[in-house]
């Protein structure tokens, strides 16, 4: 099954692609991921996003498509996939639908996972990090430390990210409606589209998905 996972910051596309591609026994492909391997291994596509990083600038899409082009093509992908984070804007796309007809293969599915703009603030803005192991992440409304402002875990001091602020929040959304949301309008028209709620639980938002894919399998 090849799947692409599209939502707008705070929808929970990371959490959600990894119960997904481990339901479905397909590999999680991030971009996140795809940049921190590339660039770890030093390959010429990690030199070259390197190169732009260092410097300051944004990564060309045909960087970004290389390194999504190369993954795809490795021998756990040969069954399916699940794409996190790519295409993340209309030129991405269509050079994903390039790549998919020149491999004889195509997309099982779009799922967009739906939040409320507010929502996706509160639950951001909210965030709260441990300076000491930032693995431990709280919320100052949906968990919040017994103690205001310190880790239950370690007892260090939590924080907020200098880009969870509700100002930068909007700000990332308005990028995301500005260069992902119309992908969605593009593989809508292509049928691929099925929209979940992404409210509720983590396990049901997941089994949502699954019916979703089911239904159109």
């Amino acid at each position: 099954m090849r799947i692409v996972l599209v939502g707008p910051p705070g929808a929970g596309k990371g959490t959600q692609a990894h119960l997904l591609a481990k339901t479905l026994s397909i590999p999680h492909i991030s971009t996140g991921d795809l940049f921190r391997a590339n660039i770890g291994q030093g390959t010429p596509l990690g030199l070259e996003a390197k190169s732009y990083m260092d410097a300051g600038r944004l990564v060309p899409d045909e960087v970004t498509i290389g390194m999504a082009k190369d993954r795809m093509l490795q021998a756990d992908a040969a069954n399916g996939f699940l794409l996190d984070g790519f295409p993340r804007n209309l030129g991405q796309a269509k050079a994903l639908d390039e790549f998919l007809v020149e491999q004889g293969i195509e997309l099982d599915g779009v799922l967009d996972l739906e939040v409320p703009e507010d929502e996706v603030v509160k639950r951001i803005a909210g965030r709260r990090l441990c300076r000491n192991d930032g693995g431990h992440v709280f919320h100052v409304d949906y968990n919040p430390s017994k103690v205001e402002g310190v880790c239950d875990e370690c007892g260090g001091e939590l924080y907020q990210r200098s880009d969870d602020t509700e100002e930068k929040v909007r700000t990332r959304l308005e990028v995301y409606h500005t260069e992902t949301e119309p992908i969605i309008d593009y593989y809508r028209q292509q049928g691929l589209v099925e929209v979940i709620p992404a409210l509720g639980k983590v396990d049901e938002v997941t089994q949502r998905a699954i019916e979703a894919l089911k239904q159109d399998s």
